[in-house]
């Protein structure tokens, strides 16, 4: 096509990607699917490429973010972003109410908003387009986010519509939903990274990463909630909010509620008390705000707080123990992480004993000291966390802890890598933990499936019948007979299990190696883009970053795995003794597009099909498969004994449940 064509298809393509892109970000309702989305994204970033004339900072292509690596410009802002005061009782909410309406006479009205658990933002447009993102920094000017914040797909670029003011500011906040969070940490994990110790940490540390494509692979959510300017579309904050619904923006209107009186705004609050640990994201409070812009300049501000505004914090159950000891875990690739003992105590329903201390900065920023009085929070409600000392409890003669220097296991002295928290043993192929996690990772069921029991790892890997993964293909009935507790049954089911697993497909044996930063995903990109163990071993670094998704540290690490001398040995061990080293074509064929564009939850046990076999087919008749119920599901797919809390949201969100009779009849 010519210079004129390219530019009408251009056009074209931009207008169409941002209102799929509206529909799907911001409205859940998709109307194509992510193959034909990302179909159009394609052509658009290639005609871009071959006509760099037609190139707009405000394209939907500037989503996918830029390998490049640029400092942030500190940028002040047009409108101060002043903190709220806090409050924690209804004492506090009743004065702040008396102190509202000794200045504001008349009718009066609040208000009421979930307080996000996230990343404050400001973003500034100018005759409907994007031109910066700042964050809070210290209220007075923060760190210009705009690369990064634009690979967030539920904010827009450009606005829709003409009646929005010619220049304005719009505040938010950025956030990792649960459901995404739980899936990256289960990503990190399975490929031996460092999980993130809760979504409002991910969400600061990943806005702040200087490489903009890999913030665009994190599932960033934004809720905007405020806006200002001189030329605010309507003189009431609610009302003014509703409009920038209009224009494109995620306004959270079915966590928001106006209140005539304080009474009202009580009855928000404890509603979403008993309702908040069922959100799909983290809330740690309500906001309440004069609605009438021109109340709130009449009420103005103090030095550093908004007087028309005040944030009511729910509690976090807390409490106080002693921290008896500081133990060691050393991770399948070699991760050091502390793990702090503590005397037992009843917190949210369950009686801990353990939390995890994550790394060695944490353990310096608390200034922990063996038989210190602690308290411990349950961070997201699940997983306990240390948050503080009760210094005035402290001995006198106790001594500030030091991390450890050496592998608590096999002595070898630790390693870390100046961009990372976390310590490293070294010893990869003679630290036991190590080895047996490694062993662990490969019979798990979602690797190679094989039924055996950590307590069995063990006892094989003490009587040295087993030293790597491999060791089990040459595994012996008569072997195992000889240790305690293996009947003739377990030896046999044993057997026949490690048997069967030479069957599993070439991803999963990919996966199962444990290579570190692969995990399921990455593992089913690189197994179908080469489609054999002999090819992926024989790509370059710069081969493998044209795979989807592989950056330069997976590539890294793919290519140092493969040039060790012992995994060649161990992986040619792993080809002779029969396993799946190559790509099946019925892996790789589609079935059919009948579910495209369409997202499915399965919960319960099944007659016909495993959940492991109706995720396959789901993928394979275009379909996609979620771990968490929220707006974008589409259908519940529920057998025998179904979770309930995932029944409950499902009809909640009036989301079809769906039997397994059903699904099949969709697909035939």
């Amino acid at each position: 096509m010519d210079t004129r064509q390219a530019g009408d298809r251009i056009s074209k393509l931009r207008e169409v990607l941002n209102r799929h892109n509206h529909q799907y970000y911001v409205l859940a309702q998709p109307l194509i699917s992510d193959f034909e989305f990302d179909s159009l994204m394609r052509e658009l970033i290639d005609l871009e490429k071959l006509h760099p004339e037609f190139s707009d900072p405000n394209s939907p292509s500037q989503r996918v973010g830029s390998d490049i690596n640029l400092e942030f410009e500190q940028v002040k802002h047009s409108y101060p972003m002043m903190s709220l005061g806090n409050t924690y009782s209804r004492e506090e909410l009743e004065d702040f109410d008396r102190r509202v309406r000794k200045v504001i006479s008349g009718d009066l009205e609040y208000v009421c908003e979930l307080k996000y658990d996230g990343v404050a933002i400001s973003l500034s447009y100018q005759d409907g387009v994007l031109v910066r993102a700042v964050t809070r920094g210290d209220g007075e000017q923060g760190d210009d986010v705009t690369r990064n914040v634009k690979t967030i797909r539920s904010i827009p670029l450009k606005l829709h519509g003409t009646n929005f003011p010619a220049e304005f500011d719009i505040r938010g906040e950025i956030f990792l939903p649960r459901e995404g969070f739980d899936k990256m940490n289960r990503l990190r994990e399975e490929s031996g990274e460092m999980v993130f110790a809760n979504p409002r940490n991910a969400a600061a540390g990943t806005l702040k990463l200087q490489n903009s494509s890999t913030v665009s692979k994190r599932p960033l959510d934004c809720y905007l909630y405020y806006l200002a300017g001189t030329d605010l579309p309507s003189p009431f904050h609610f009302e003014s909010l509703l409009m920038a619904k209009q224009w494109g923006f995620k306004i959270p209107l079915d966590y928001m509620k106006k209140a005539k009186s304080i009474g009202e705004v009580f009855d928000f609050i404890e509603y979403w008390d008993g309702k908040r640990k069922s959100l799909p994201f983290d809330t740690d409070g309500v906001v309440i705000k004069v609605n009438s812009y021109d109340n709130q300049k009449q009420l103005g501000f103090t030095a550093k707080i908004p007087r028309w505004a005040i944030a009511y914090k729910y509690k976090t159950e807390q409490a106080r123990t002693r921290l008896n000891s500081i133990a060691f875990q050393v991770g399948r690739t070699g991760a050091v992480t502390p793990v702090a003992n503590l005397d037992p105590v009843s917190l949210a329903g369950t009686v801990v004993k353990r939390a995890s201390l994550h790394n060695a900065d944490q353990i310096e920023l608390l200034g922990l000291r063996l038989g210190d009085w602690v308290y411990v929070e349950k961070g997201g409600e699940i997983i306990p966390k240390i948050v503080g000392v009760d210094a005035e409890a402290r001995s006198s003669e106790s001594q500030i802890f030091s991390f450890i220097s050496n592998c608590p296991e096999c002595g070898t002295p630790l390693q870390r890598n100046p961009d990372e928290a976390a310590h490293y043993c070294p010893n990869t192929y003679g630290c036991p933990p190590q080895i047996k996690g490694r062993i662990e990772h490969f019979v798990s069921r979602k690797a190679m499936d094989i039924n055996i029991a950590e307590a069995t790892i063990d006892q094989l890997f003490r009587h040295k019948l087993i030293g790597n993964i491999a060791d089990l293909y040459k595994l012996e009935y008569t072997q195992l007979r000889r240790l305690e507790r293996f009947a003739e049954k377990s030896a046999n089911n044993l057997i026949s299990s490690i048997e069967e697993s030479k069957k599993i497909p070439f991803p999963r044996v990919l996966y199962s190696l444990g290579i570190r930063f692969v995990g399921e995903t990455v593992a089913k990109k690189l197994s179908r883009h080469y489609g054999s163990l002999e090819k992926l071993m024989a790509a370059s670094v710069e081969e493998l970053m044209n795979v989807d998704e592989v950056g330069e540290r997976i590539a890294g690490s793919v290519t140092e795995y493969f040039a060790h001398p012992g995994n060649r040995e161990l992986v040619q061990r792993l080809v002779d003794a029969g396993l799946q080293f190559s790509i099946d074509e019925s892996e790789t064929a589609t079935s059919s597009q009948k579910l495209s564009g369409k997202t499915f939850v399965i919960s319960g046990s099944f007659e016909t099909f495993s959940r492991d076999e109706l995720k396959s087919l789901i993928e394979k008749n275009g379909g996609k498969n979620m771990s968490g119920i929220s707006s974008g599901t589409q259908y519940l797919i529920a057998g025998s004994k179904p979770g309930p809390d995932k029944l409950k949201k499902a009809e909640s969100l009036g989301i079809p449940i769906i039997s397994e009779t059903d699904f099949i009849q969709m697909i035939e």
